[in-house]
């Protein structure tokens, strides 16, 4: 069965911002998911019923928060936003501990919340962008207003389940 990806929920204004740069960056062959910021890339996808579960129970507990934008970063073929948050961290914290077993290697490496805006260009169009964006870049902020789950259909993504912070 297809991999699920989990991705957080962001406030409709930074969704869109961070769509609008995407479209304007990110190579148009390529371009068929909207922008996100992925906490999992590769749960079992025969564990939907489980990890949703578990979602609506962390979601049920987990109040809205903000993450911060401190910088951009170079990918080589790409550049991203940095984001960072304690409370972000906590939620991937405590989903990786519910799902320790599933996780594959790169899940359970180090966690560096971006949201990418660009890849799979050239390396000089990529320093070029990086170099433009950070002439005018200044610190904001990104509501988090949930999780979504998705299936990997191997380049698109499906959605499955939309899961929202308890006010």
């Amino acid at each position: 069965m297809e991999p699920l990806i989990l991705t957080l929920r962001m406030d409709e204004l930074s969704q869109q911002s961070f769509d609008r740069l995407r479209e304007e960056h990110f190579p148009g062959a390529r371009n068929f998911i909207p922008a996100h910021l992925t906490l999992f890339h590769k749960l079992p996808g025969d564990r939907e019923r489980e990890v949703s579960a578990t979602l609506e129970d962390l979601c049920g507990q987990q109040p809205p928060f903000s993450l911060t934008a401190t910088g951009l970063i170079f990918m080589g073929r790409g550049v991203g936003y940095r984001l960072e948050s304690p409370a972000l961290q906590s939620v991937r914290e405590r989903l990786a501990g519910a799902w320790r077993p599933w996780l594959g290697v790169q899940d359970r490496q180090g966690f560096r919340p971006h949201v990418t805006v660009q890849n799979k260009v050239p390396p000089e169009e990529a320093r070029a962008l990086h170099r433009r964006l950070e002439e005018t870049f200044a610190p904001f902020e990104v509501g988090a207003e949930g999780l979504l789950l998705w299936r990997y259909l191997g380049g698109p993504w499906e959605p499955v389940g939309t899961y929202g912070f308890e006010r």
